[in-house]
Formats: structure tokens, sequence, C-alpha cells
């Protein structure tokens, strides 16, 4: 980046510390961070809607529909989160490049399982083999977010059909004997109130979330654990910035990012609490002094 890096053996003190935090492989770190952040504010309106249509459909009158509510949440909430966010990124994958293969080649008779191995013809490549290299990142990180997505999605469904049944059904009654219909007496009395206990449990699945970036790494994305472990690691003089095991100090960065996420995140779920608070005559506001 500078003039002065040109040569790297002939640097020491602050030039070298300045050279070597200025690499190429430096800056795809420091962009990794933005990856994280990227991930984090991507998914979590995804997981909010999905929490949404989730519990809608727990507290459907249709039976199949609640069947299938009851289903999701429960299945992901008993299953290892490490199994659903390696699962669903291969079984999307092999499914679309399956679809793929019936559609594009027909002519092949083959089966696409044989034995340990998933075989489709070049065109049902998902990407495919000649796209660019950001092309295949950009699809990984796709699938990264749907699995993040359905995973806490499931935890979200649960957290707001909590808060949906929380709410006095004496409220609710009250706004249909004023002549409010149904439509009207959810959006203006049962979503608000929802909000007073949902919350907590909202806020709570949001530090999750936060904290289970890095298994990023897992899915096969180079995010911050990745050149955190790559760039710390000792270096011999083989390579232009020789150095001991610095990995102590990346991780200490890493750990620095996200308790400044988790602080920004509580300031920010705290100034919400207040918000949804106002005006609402339960005993969380009369305690925090703004139901009066």
């Amino acid at each position: 980046m500078f003039e002065m890096c040109a040569d790297p053996k002939v640097l020491a003190g602050l030039d070298w510390f300045a050279c070597y935090l200025t690499t190429p492989k430096h800056f795809q770190f420091y962009f990794s961070f933005l990856v994280v952040l990227t991930l984090i504010f991507i998914t979590a309106p995804i997981v909010l809607a999905l929490g949404f249509l989730g519990a809608f459909a727990r507290r459907a009158a249709f039976a199949p529909l609640r069947l299938v509510g009851h289903a999701y949440t429960s299945m992901v909430r008993g299953v290892p989160d490490i199994v659903f966010f390696l699962f669903v990124p291969i079984a999307l994958d092999q499914a679309l490049e399956y679809v793929r293969h019936r559609v594009l080649c027909p002519e092949v008779t083959e089966p696409v399982y044989r034995g340990n191995d998933f075989v489709v013809c070049a065109a049902a490549k998902l990407p495919l083999s000649s796209a660019p290299q950001w092309i295949h990142e950009v699809y990984g990180f796709v699938l990264a977010i749907i699995a993040f997505s359905v995973v806490f999605g499931a935890f979200a469904a649960n957290t707001i059909d909590g808060a949906l049944s929380a709410v006095p059904r004496a409220q609710l009654e009250t706004a249909r004997a004023y002549g409010m219909t149904e439509r009207q007496t959810f959006r203006r009395i049962h979503l608000p109130q929802m909000w007073v206990y949902a919350l907590p449990g909202l806020s709570n699945l949001w530090m999750i979330l936060i904290k289970a970036t890095p298994l990023l790494f897992l899915l096969g994305i180079t995010d911050i654990v990745y050149w955190a472990r790559e760039l710390g690691g000792s270096k011999t003089s083989f390579f232009e910035y020789p150095h001991p095991d610095w990995r102590v100090w990346y991780f200490l960065a890493l750990l620095a990012f996200y308790l400044l996420l988790t602080w920004l995140s509580e300031k920010g779920f705290a100034w919400l609490n207040v918000r949804v608070r106002r005006g609402q005559a339960t005993i969380g506001a009369e305690v925090a002094g703004v139901g009066r």
C-alpha cells in the first residue's frame, strides 16, 4: 500500500507494522468483519418474519397448518444447532442441483446418488465451474443465511407465540366490545402489547445470533475466525512478514469486536424496551416508571 513497503526485509518498528497491517490479506481480514455484520443484519429480519409465520402457524385454526408450525419449532429446537447449520446448506444445494440435473440433462439416465457420491451433470452444478470466484462466495453466503434463518426462526416463533399468549385477554375482549374487528384488534391492541413480552426473548435471541456467527467458519466461509487463525499463526522467513504465534492478539481483537457489538445491542434493546412500554398499563411499565 505504501511505497516503503516494497521491501519488507528492510523495515523495522512502526514502519514494519504499518506495512504488515495493510497487506492484501489483512484487508480481507478487515472485510470479513463486514461479512459478519452483513450476515447479522440480513438474517435478523428474515428470522423475525419466519418467527411470525411460525407463531401464526402454531395458532392456526386449520389443524394441518398448526401441525406444521409445531413440527417446525419443535424439530429445530430439539436438534443441536450445528446439525442444522451443516445440514441445511448441503440439503438445499443438492436439492437445487438435483432439480437442475433433471431439467437440463434429461439424457443422463444414471442415478445421481452413486454410493457415497452425489454426481450431477456439469450444467446442473451450482454455481457453474466457469463462474467467477465471487459468485461461489455469494452462493455459499446465501446458503449460510438460509441456514441461520431456519434455525433462529424456530426460536423466534416460539418466543412470539408465547408473547402473543401473554397479552391479557381482557384487553382483547374490551377492544372487540368497542366494535373493533379482529384485524383492528390485532393491529392496534394485540401486536403493540405483544412486543412488551417478546422483546426480552428476542433480545436474547439476537445475542445468540451474534455469538453464532463464528460458525460461518464451519460452513466454508472465510470469516473473521478463519483470518484470525490464518494471519495470527507463526510465519517463518519464507513469508514476507515473518513473526511468532500472534493468534492470541488476533483473537483478542475478535473479543473486543464481539463485546462492543453486544454492548451496543444491549443499549439498543434497552431503548426499544422503553419505547414499547410507553403508555402500556403493564407491571413492567409501572416498574420502569413510564406507564403512568
